[in-house]
């Protein structure tokens, strides 16, 4: 226990805030493009022994790196981006990769799984990067999704990543700088990344909360008699999208790692496989975020919906009593338009003053009982 007691602080770093204002990631997590110098999909090839990266002038290639570590023993570490069908196909022979996870890490857009084959287990983990915005609008992208599939075997472990996000360069690094943490194989490197993704699903659900508060106070703040009706509702509808984009990534993730936290497998270290339950938790506890952010969102959109509603009832109620107060002297100015002859005091030298001191009084009463009942 005492070469992994460290193990925590290796793979999960301070993490930065994601929001406007906070630090930001380095810019060496969202990598978004391959090793200029890298002309094929394999972004490193390694070989690992006793905890090291075993020094050489040029990188191997993966077929390379395998026979030094049936020869030597060790394991082989391979990262790639996107590969094509063709790019993947001589490593997947070389390591004997089964014919299905291989069609899945090509093809990419897969739910997070966990799949054991006869030498390999087969993992999917979907990346979460949040975007940064001065002001949510409602064609605003708040989250931006990527996928990272692991090979994980006895003597090899290989990364295939999609997306323009979730490098794993840095944490490469790290882990090489902890050779306690490499001599445990690739079951180590595997923890490691899946630690690394829940970090970044539990930076990203901090920042979708300061979100969803901004929305929130925006909504049931007083004074917003002059903000555009329906404004906010685009809004909210947008934001909602974006975390159930977050919540696809993380709720099917959770059964996988109680998984590996709970069940004996061969290829994961036993001393490893107990801080696979301490990520599980992290999970979960991020699930519930999301779930409660779901159902938040949507309070927070029938709320926007009924203040709408009530918006539209002032303005009827408005329109209606001032309606009602220009219907007086419109009736009294129709009676006498009318073209009788006989008509009372229509030749009366008051009667002029007085009809008009009888509209507006009667205007007038009209509108103080309006008023006094909420109408105006």
């Amino acid at each position: 226990m005492s070469m992994i007691r460290d193990l925590r602080a290796v793979v999960r770093p301070a993490r930065p805030s994601l929001r406007k204002g906070g630090g930001r990631l380095d810019s060496g997590a969202y990598d978004t493009t391959r090793d200029p110098a890298t002309p094929s999909a394999v972004v490193d090839c390694a070989v690992y022994r006793d905890g090291s990266r075993v020094a050489c002038t040029q990188s191997p290639t993966p077929q390379e790196a395998m026979r030094q570590v049936r020869r030597d023993g060790g394991f082989v570490w391979i990262g790639l981006h996107e590969p094509t069908e063709a790019e993947f196909a001589g490593i997947a022979a070389e390591f004997g990769l089964h014919p299905l996870a291989v069609e899945d890490a090509v093809q990419a857009h897969q739910r997070p799984k966990l799949e054991r084959y006869d030498d390999s287990l087969f993992t999917v983990f979907k990346t979460i990067h949040y975007i940064e915005h001065d002001r949510l609008e409602a064609n605003s992208e708040v989250v931006e999704t990527g996928e990272v599939m692991c090979f994980t075997g006895k003597d090899f472990f290989i990364t295939v990543r999609h997306g323009g996000q979730g490098s794993l360069r840095a944490l490469r690094h790290r882990l090489q700088d902890d050779p306690e943490l490499l001599i445990k194989g690739p079951s180590a490197v595997l923890h490691a990344i899946a630690d690394h993704v829940v970090d970044g699903y539990i930076a990203v659900a901090d920042a979708v909360q300061d979100d969803i508060d901004e929305v929130e106070t925006e909504v049931f703040s007083p004074g917003r008699k002059g903000s555009p009706r329906g404004t906010d509702a685009g809004r909210i509808y947008q934001l909602k999208r974006e975390v159930l984009e977050f919540k696809r990534a993380v709720s099917p993730l959770l059964r996988p790692m109680q998984l590996l936290s709970e069940r004996p497998m061969r290829l994961i270290d036993p001393d490893i496989q107990k801080y696979f339950r301490d990520v599980a938790d992290h999970l979960a506890r991020v699930q519930e975020q999301v779930v409660g952010f779901d159902e938040l969102l949507n309070s927070i959109l029938q709320a926007n919906l009924a203040q709408a509603s009530v918006a539209q009832n002032e303005d009827m109620r408005k329109i209606t009593s001032w309606a009602a107060i220009i219907a007086v002297p419109t009736m009294v100015c129709g009676v006498y338009g009318m073209n009788f002859d006989y008509m009372p005091e229509l030749h009366w030298k008051f009667g002029y003053p007085v009809v008009m001191s009888a509209m507006v009084a009667l205007c007038f009463g009209i509108h103080r009982t309006l008023k006094r009942n909420g109408w105006l």
